[in-house]
């Protein structure tokens, strides 16, 4: 893998995205703002699992309302983030942070999988109490969990400790 990393970072597009003076900045920038669109959903809709808060509102009607435009903004996100990495792909890849990012994404992806296709299935005969049942409201706070890994692991990716000098 890092052999392609390698070669990924010499194509043109690469060099172009990562010593544009505009392109990386601007391509950073839209990744945080559609974070800010996903994350600030998906938290309503998971402290909503949880029975936290928006008790009083059903399930459903949350997330026909959310649902979209969480999608929305996590396609954004995983095309913006893409671009991150195609513009500086050796030192992303090598970077612990990034793993660890990269590994909580997969999990939370999981994590919305069960939901979806196994505790929602029954949303009809829980949507409307103030508290849901305990595999909602676990998927909820780990879903709460994973996000804060993700956030917290992909700002650390600017500052990489564990840099290996021999990619210089």
């Amino acid at each position: 893998m890092l052999e392609f990393c390698r070669w990924l970072a010499d194509t043109p597009g690469s060099v172009a995205l990562h010593e544009s003076l505009w392109g990386y900045p601007v391509v950073e920038s839209i990744h945080v703002l559609t974070l800010c669109l996903f994350l600030g959903l998906t938290i309503v809709m998971d402290l909503r699992l949880t029975g936290i808060a928006f008790t009083t509102i059903p399930v459903s009607r949350i997330s026909q309302r959310l649902l979209p435009l969480i999608f929305c903004g996590f396609a954004i996100m995983v095309v913006t983030g893409l671009l991150l990495f195609y513009a500086i792909p050796v030192k992303t890849y090598l970077n612990v942070f990034f793993r660890i990012k990269l590994i909580a994404l997969v999990l939370a992806g999981i994590n919305a999988g069960l939901f979806h296709f196994t505790i929602e299935r029954n949303i009809g005969a829980w949507e409307n109490d103030a508290t849901p049942p305990p595999r909602a409201r676990l998927a909820g706070g780990v879903s709460l969990f994973l996000w804060a890994v993700i956030v917290i692991s992909g700002r650390l990716i600017a500052y990489n400790w564990f840099e290996d000098p021999s990619i210089h």
